[in-house]
């Protein structure tokens, strides 16, 4: 009997943990979803040189002092070296690497874009030039914003710089890393201050304006890609108030389309975050709803003919501009059947 008790006493606190754990890992999803909900201001450019970097009791966190009295906590960089994402594939020449990569973007994925130790700087907060999509029918990957020559243009994330060359059409072009696998694409600009390899914070001047390439004024071409797939900058920033729109982006395969743009829409914000139950559940909602309506358009579509006396399969395909054959589809019958007055044949 104790030897009972004991073992369900057991399984009750074994039950409580579990229900204490589920709890626990509700509350943490929630808090997790809702600080990956939250817009991110922009922080300031990095005008002021480096002054010092100090140790902290945390071996990953480092304090980056700045020569105008400014500091800055930041992961440290060293530990990133070795992370994957900044070895596999990686290429200091070919704007896209991944194209031999066999495995296929996901069809929904999380991006953790920054958090409480990253910072983020809007390219430019400004009305874009020209938007991602197709452009006199060639593929424009990302967005043009007004820059001046001349004018320094920042790095938007932490990361590593993968390319700093003079590239074709995109001109002189900064590509940079970011420990998440995304990479933001910097091009026309008339300098380039950064080089291969080198560990940028966001904020930092990697270059200056200018219109190099196959560009027709000054401007910055902006692109923001996965595993070498491009999407519209748009569904992380609003560069008309210069706010990332999220901590957390989750993204859909079809974001990669090339006709796919951002909509300015608070349903379809909502639907980013939407779990995949719940695009399941409105997945099957939608079909039933498309099913209905494409039931409803068909029962519109219907028309039928009741058989009066000298009334033939021909003269009546004739007269609704259809086919023996296929009134005889629609009804179940052949064209040898006779005709009873008063029926009612279906014939479209």
């Amino acid at each position: 009997m104790k030897k009972v008790l004991t073992l369900s006493l057991l399984s009750l606190c074994a039950c409580l943990s579990l229900r204490a754990q589920e709890e626990n890992s509700r509350e943490a999803d929630s808090l997790r979803h809702s600080f990956g909900r939250q817009e991110v201001k922009p922080s300031n450019l990095r005008t002021t040189a480096y002054g010092d970097t100090l140790d902290t009791g945390n071996p990953a966190i480092k304090v980056v002092l700045y020569s105008n009295g400014t500091y800055r906590y930041v992961k440290d960089p060293a530990l990133h070296a070795a992370d994957t994402v900044f070895t596999e594939y990686w290429d200091e020449k070919a704007v896209n690497p991944y194209r031999e990569d066999p495995d296929p973007v996901p069809d929904r994925f999380s991006l953790w874009v920054v958090d409480s130790l990253d910072s983020y700087v809007c390219p430019h907060v400004t009305h874009p030039r020209s938007l991602f999509g197709y452009r006199h029918g060639r593929r424009h990957q990302g967005i043009d914003l007004p820059y001046p020559t001349g004018t320094p243009v920042p790095a938007t994330f932490d990361g590593k710089v993968r390319i700093s060359a003079y590239v074709g059409g995109y001109g002189n072009l900064v590509v940079i890393r970011h420990a998440n696998g995304l990479e933001t694409f910097y091009a026309h600009l008339s300098r380039r201050d950064v080089e291969p390899g080198d560990w940028v914070s966001a904020g930092d001047i990697i270059g200056l304006g200018g219109s190099t390439g196959r560009s027709t004024g000054p401007h910055l071409h902006f692109e923001t890609r996965y595993r070498g797939a491009a999407f519209d900058p748009s569904w992380l920033i609003d560069f008309e108030t210069g706010t990332l729109r999220h901590r957390l982006l989750k993204i859909r395969s079809w974001y990669f389309n090339p006709n796919q743009r951002y909509v300015q829409n608070i349903d379809d914000e909502d639907e980013i975050f939407r779990t995949d139950e719940e695009d399941r559940i409105l997945a099957e909602e939608q079909a039933k709803k498309e099913a209905a309506a494409r039931a409803a358009a068909e029962a519109a579509a219907m028309r039928y003919h009741t058989v009066r006396s000298g009334d033939t399969l021909s003269a009546i395909a004739r007269r609704y501009g259809t086919s023996v054959n296929r009134i005889c589809q629609l009804n179940g019958i052949n064209p040898n059947t006779v005709l009873r007055v008063g029926r009612r044949l279906r014939v479209k």
